[in-house]
């Protein structure tokens, strides 16, 4: 099982949603970088389940600890080790769950997989992974402040409910203002009542998180098989419920004609930049020095507090109806995971740039 990320940045994590603690090992952290303990921990928070109504009701402080690799305040590029201790598991709200396969989960695969599975809250496969992520992302994001990089993302669609204006057009900064975490007030209105209503049926609903980094230099990316989109990807696909990645103009991208796609270059006061920025900052595989955005659809958790039909570990017919504490929609809570597997690639991304040159 392979439980590691990166190339040259690489973070390992450990740790079941069940069990005792959940944590990772990051390697390769530059030495030097001023480490703000608080605001890794405000990067958790954002995280963390029982934040608001639209979210799963279990209530965790999910308090990071670093055991390495940090002294008075800066990293020693040594590996550094954090836990967070898991303390309000409801592990009897899955008894009934342990000979069945609930339908779109991880259960069926991991047990033909490995033999075994745990089945209290998806063990390994659950999603309390990745807060391992989210400190290994907050630390990336502490690195790239200072190199002027920033990575901001965003709820853009809930269901049907489709945010249509440009990033540019937005005020990003109300992001963190409303418990969808859309940038548009109104908009977010509309796309928490809609949980709301789905989440009183005892069913779920998706959408879409956009994704914004700024600031990033030209050359970030390798030409061949680590092209920056495709690191991206790999990463966004790998956080639990991402079902689609596109960049740039992306789909829509397909309707239209290469001269109305082309990105022309141009000499703005002295610095090569291109009028459009349909290719989404990338070309190439490389940065080219524009924004880089991006989107992830992320597909209705697959828990339903209603019975389904299902197979037990005979592959005879029955019913399961979920018991506990499950999120109706990911999005709220996905946004930090995503700006956190972001600034991942991007700083990995950049230490692989750095070692390329003299």
């Amino acid at each position: 099982m392979s439980n590691t990320f990166g190339n040259l940045f690489r973070l390992t994590t450990f740790g079941e949603s069940h069990g005792v603690a959940v944590g990772g090992i990051i390697d390769g952290f530059p030495a030097g970088i001023k480490i703000d303990t608080d605001y890794v921990q405000h990067e958790l928070d954002r995280r963390k389940p029982g934040q608001s109504v639209l979210t799963t009701g279990r209530q965790e402080g999910d308090v990071v600890e670093f055991l390495s690799g940090l002294y008075e305040g800066f990293s020693t590029g040594t590996p550094i080790a954090f836990e967070v201790r898991n303390t309000n598991q409801h592990s009897q709200d899955y008894d009934e769950m342990r000979e069945l396969f609930r339908p779109s989960h991880a259960d069926y695969t991991y047990t033909t997989k490995y033999g075994l599975r745990d089945h209290r809250g998806g063990g390994r496969s659950s999603a309390r992974e990745t807060l391992s992520r989210v400190v290994g992302g907050a630390l990336a994001k502490l690195a790239l402040r200072q190199l002027g990089i920033s990575v901001q993302a965003y709820t853009s669609q809930v269901g049907p409910l489709v945010l249509t204006a440009d990033y540019h057009d937005l005020n990003l900064s109300l992001t963190e203002s409303n418990m969808v975490r859309c940038p548009d007030p109104d908009m977010a209105q509309r796309m928490a009542e809609l949980i709301k209503e789905v989440k009183a049926e005892g069913d779920t609903i998706g959408g879409v998180i956009t994704c914004v980094a700024q600031g990033v230099p030209v050359g970030l990316g390798e030409p061949a098989f680590s092209k920056l989109h495709a690191m991206l990807g790999s990463a966004m696909l790998s956080i639990n419920a991402c079902k689609g990645f596109e960049y740039g103009m992306g789909f829509a991208g397909v309707a239209h004609r290469g001269s109305e796609m082309n990105d022309i270059f141009v000499n703005r006061d002295g610095h090569i930049r291109t009028l459009t920025n349909h290719s989404g900052g990338i070309q190439g595989g490389i940065s080219n020095g524009e924004d880089i955005y991006f989107r992830c659809a992320f597909k209705p958790v697959a828990t339903l507090l209603r019975e389904q039909p299902t197979v037990n570990k005979e592959g005879q017919s029955a019913t399961i109806k979920a018991r506990g504490r499950h999120d109706p929609c990911v999005l709220p809570r996905a946004v930090p995971i995503v700006e956190a597997m972001a600034a991942m690639v991007l700083l990995d991304a950049h230490l692989m740039d750095k070692s390329c040159r003299l």
